[in-house]
């Protein structure tokens, strides 16, 4: 058994050490094997575990290990002149003591120094006094202070007294930075920590001009929240008074990511401190902000009809760089907290595909989180889930925390959390975490310069904790005081960063007080004459490779567009998805859905809904398409009828057809999720808002469980166009249909979705047949229309007897909105039309067959918004003796789509048409739990459609009721 970890630098030996005999004692043990990697500080634990290992059974540990146990059974010489003794001098065995206590020491000053941190600027209670921190609780006292000690990488030092080694750790990990790293697996990326760390010899900026932009940067952070303050006053603003350091740490940022090859950021952030960003970081001119405050000026984009308020609004522009021009561009958010958090990585995702190899590097996150929803919102927990994982990973992402060390309205830290510190949840990922003074500008650039370095070289996510306070309270119109007085009696007393900074320079001779007092000046004077004032805007650099979207401004959804195949491409097409390698070992079912397939493709048995819907994504790989599927079980599907993934059972090992198709074509990229939804459907948004050209497709499990991600439904998908003018083509399958599985796996709540629609936001769609979700599919791409799409998915259907197409459904057609009667029939003994969408409309056709009811009309219902009114009274046209309009559906009749729809038919009853309802009754649940139940509602919401006349009373009074509403 080889050493676990990497060598760290070795020690010399200890010079006046003469002999050493082996006697069980760790401390030896460290220094006889001080060349080996086993003798690291972490794997201290592993060496003596080994060691009592070998004592009881040699023959238990690795002959490598065994060995050089053995060899120090008997004594060592370390100095050949002087002969060997049969006991270890008492005076070396009390260095050896020493030694150790003094690597216990800097072992806990690295692992909990920060909890001593000086890093709070509102001081209100002195750090803790630490035991571990305490050099007497090792047995170290005064006498020690002057003596050397060995010290293994601090700042290159072999040997140092003991009171200077104090002296730099508490400089190093007590000061202005408290640094959380030990807590790594990775030795490699602890290490390069460390040595970043404890290298660095001060903070401070390396001259004079570099302090003087620092300063220039706090009397911009300062001075448009004093320019805002005077002139609107009470209005909200969400300043970031308390917190300025925030503005130089992100031009640090930026430049320094440039600097490493980013060229496009994307930041995330909520609302404090999000208006003083864009107008000193991204470039808004000053006046845009005013006329907005002013209400003089629209801030939403000329096709959004709504608009939003000015601290959710996005922005982008380009900035220069040293090694080039770099795209900056803060996401739109909504006031739920953090639910832009993967929203930003959906789109880093995205950018970062286009490229071709550098996309990590290409392409960053930054999201800048509050305390209190860092620690509590849960949707942090599932982003930084998604962080590692094949189907998400965007190289790592830098958070940033604007740490009011106070909730949003009045909780104290010990009501917000159950944590030590609000980032805690970020050790999930073992990310470094870097608690720095918000008042020490020069600490939270260095910081700063470490987090990038860190994120470019490693890919992973690391957290800056800045340390701040809140000066006014949630809002400028709130009193803080009323619940935290103590806080804010200190707060009022407290100078601002930029104060405090510039008396720094002021007292060192870098400025003085005129130069203070004229950059002030010359700021406030650039605000009001309407001038840029973060670093210059370049004009469109054209440095990033992005997509554009004008095509798709405007577009009606009734547009025309061709989603056929021609049969030789379809048959083509068909043949390579059911191809598998040679010697590839399917699972029996498996081999019997491919073997299926297979006769599909030539056109010996019909379609069913696998194979169309995988021949839709083939079709569209082909054209040049890409295509990105992600969700719970989606490789093989919910219910075992896509196998997009297959899997050998000899070995495991994976082929996906659709990455074999012949000749070039897209990409095609499909992941089983991690188990979340609100998470992952906010990062598939992202990814579809920011790729027009991509089929980004999310997969609930059941569609129920499209309930977990119900605000990111609400406030991005389907009103993300109307306030910020965002189009997104995101299709969401959420499996529907009354099988008898119970209230959690029955619904996917198709009157939320419905409840939504407006202004041609979404589209909701039912299809039944194969054929119809190959056209939908398609259709989503192909058409020069891009909205969101809900599609109700079956579950039963995937494998029903009567849910069938013919290869040739593919060859012509298109998605039809509304199927009218399939059956040969005549249309004058038409008196009653049952409306239907979905797995009933089978129930019906059954039962209706089997009772020969020659007078009943089923017409399918497949777009339920935008509804297709036309194609509606096209199908219902050749009824001319029409009595009855019905609409059936499965769910309870205060759910579905019954009264979302019922509108669009009340103006056919001035034709003395009576309009009724087939379905369950109203119901506090969405199904019931016991089958036998189940198939006794089911028969009866049939029969209820087919049979049971409709009450002329009830629909007279909805006559009076909407008879003057537009249809």
């Amino acid at each position: 058994m080889g050493p676990p970890h990497r060598a760290t630098r070795s020690r010399p030996p200890i010079e006046d050490t003469q002999w050493i005999f082996q006697d069980g004692n760790m401390n030896t043990l460290k220094y006889l094997f001080e060349e080996s990697s086993a003798c690291a500080e972490d794997n201290v634990g592993f060496l003596e575990d080994l060691y009592e290992r070998f004592q009881r059974d040699p023959e238990s540990v690795d002959p490598s290990w065994r060995e050089k146990f053995k060899s120090i059974q008997e004594p060592v010489r370390l100095h050949p002149a002087t002969p060997p003794t049969a006991t270890m001098p008492a005076d070396i065995e009390e260095a050896l003591r020493k030694q150790a206590a003094v690597d216990r020491l800097i072992y806990h000053y690295r692992t909990r120094g920060h909890q001593a941190a000086d890093n709070n600027p509102l001081k209100l209670a002195p750090p803790p006094a630490l035991p571990d921190l305490d050099p007497a609780h090792y047995g170290l006292d005064a006498a020690d202070l002057d003596r050397p000690f060995y010290v293994d990488i601090m700042r290159g030092s072999k040997k140092l007294p003991l009171r200077e080694i104090i002296a730099r750790l508490k400089r190093t990990y007590c000061g202005a930075i408290g640094s959380e790293y030990m807590h790594i697996v990775d030795s490699e990326i602890k290490q390069w920590v460390r040595e970043r760390l404890e290298t660095a010899t001060t903070w401070a900026l390396p001259d004079a001009e570099s302090q003087r932009w620092l300063l220039r940067m706090l009397t911009a952070a300062e001075g448009i929240e004093k320019y805002l303050h005077r002139k609107y006053v009470g209005q909200k603003r969400f300043s970031l008074e308390g917190a300025e350091s925030m503005i130089p740490l992100l031009d640090e940022l930026i430049q320094r990511a440039g600097d490493q090859g980013t060229q496009e950021i994307v930041i995330g952030m909520a609302h404090r401190g999000r208006l003083n960003v864009l107008i000193n970081i991204l470039g808004k001119k000053p006046g845009s902000l005013f006329q907005e405050f002013e209400g003089t000026y629209t801030s939403a984009p000329p096709h959004a009809s709504a608009g939003d308020v000015k601290y959710h609004m996005g922005f982008s522009s380009d900035l220069q760089t040293p090694k080039g021009p770099l795209h900056l561009a803060m996401a739109f958010n909504p006031s739920h907290l953090e639910i832009i958090s993967p929203v930003v990585e959906g789109s880093v995702r995205a950018r970062q595909d286009r490229r071709d190899g550098d996309g990590e590097t290409g392409v960053l996150a930054v999201l800048v989180h509050g305390d209190a929803a860092f620690a509590g919102q849960g949707v942090v927990m599932e982003t930084l889930n998604m962080a590692e994982t094949r189907a998400y990973t965007t190289g790592g992402s830098i958070h940033i925390v604007i740490n009011n060390q106070i909730g949003f309205t009045t909780s104290n830290p010990f009501d917000a959390r159950s944590t030590l510190y609000c980032t805690d949840v970020a050790n999930m990922v073992q990310a470094p975490v870097f608690h720095v003074n918000g008042d020490d500008p020069e600490a939270v650039l260095f910081v700063t310069q470490l987090a990038v370095d860190y994120r470019m070289r490693f890919k992973r996510d690391v957290v800056i904790d800045l340390i701040c306070y809140r000066r006014h309270g949630h809002n400028e119109a709130d009193e803080p005081a009323v619940t935290q007085p103590a806080m804010y009696r200190f707060i009022r007393q407290h100078p601002p960063v930029r104060r405090l900074y510039a008396e720094t320079l002021i007292q060192a001779g870098v400025i003085s007080r005129e130069d203070e007092l004229g950059m002030e000046e010359d700021y406030q004077g650039s605000l009001k004459r309407d001038e840029i004032v973060s670093r210059p805007v370049l004009p469109d650099a054209a440095s990033y490779l992005k997509t554009s979207w004008d095509r798709y401004l405007g577009a009606e959804w009734s547009v025309d567009y061709d989603s056929t195949l021609d049969l030789d491409t379809a048959r083509g097409l068909a043949g390579q998805i059911a191809r598998v390698p040679d010697g590839f070992s399917l699972h029996s079912r498996t081999a019997a859905v491919m073997d299926s397939r297979r006769k599909m493709a030539t056109g010996e048995i019909p379609m069913d809904w696998g194979f169309a819907e995988t021949l839709a994504y083939a079709s569209l790989l082909k054209e040049g398409y890409n295509v990105r599927i992600s969700g719970q079980d989606v490789g093989r599907g919910t219910f075992f009828h896509r196998h997009a993934v297959l899997y050998d059972q000899d070995n495991g090992a994976a082929h996906v057809p659709l990455h074999h198709l012949d000749g070039p074509g897209g990409k095609f990229h499909i992941y089983d999720s991690l188990l979340s939804e609100e998470g992952v459907l906010g990062f598939e948004y992202g990814y579809a808002s920011s790729e027009p050209e991509t089929l980004v497709i999310w997969e609930a499990q059941f569609g129920d469980f499209a309930n977990n991600a119900q605000v990111v439904i609400d406030q991005f998908i389907t009103s993300g166009e109307t306030k910020w003018g965002r189009l997104c083509a995101l299709t969401m399958l959420l499996p529907h249909g009354y099988e008898g599985q119970g209230p959690e796996h029955s619904s996917a709540r198709l009157e939320r979705y419905l409840q939504l629609c407006a202004e041609q936001n979404v589209q909701v769609c039912v299809p039944s047949s194969p054929a119809q979700i190959f056209h939908l599919l398609r259709r989503q791409l192909v058409r020069r229309y891009r909205k969101p799409l809900i599609v109700m998915t079956p579950k039963s259907l995937l494998r029903h007897k009567l849910a069938i197409s013919p290869l040739e459904d593919l060859t012509r057609g298109h998605f039809h909105n509304v199927i009218g009667e399939i059956d040969p029939h005549d249309p004058d003994k038409i008196t009653r039309v049952v409306l239907c969408s979905g797995k009933v409309f089978y129930d019906l056709l059954e039962t209706r067959r089997k009772e020969h009811l020659e007078h009943v009309a089923l017409i399918r219902i497949e777009q339920l918004y935008p509804f297709p009114f036309d194609y509606f009274l096209e199908q219902l046209s050749p009824f001319n003796n029409l009595r009855e309009l019905v609409w059936c559906q499965e769910e309870p009749e205060n759910q579905g789509a019954w009264h979302q729809i019922k509108h669009r038919f009340l103006s056919l009853l001035e034709k003395d048409i009576l309009l009724g309802y087939a379905g369950r009754p109203m119901s506090a649940a969405p199904a019931v739990g016991q089958f036998h139940r189940h198939l006794e509602q089911q028969k009866k919401v049939v029969e209820d459609a087919l049979f049971r006349a409709v009450n002329p009373q009830q629909s007279v009074r909805i006559v009076h009721a909407h008879r003057s509403h537009s249809p």
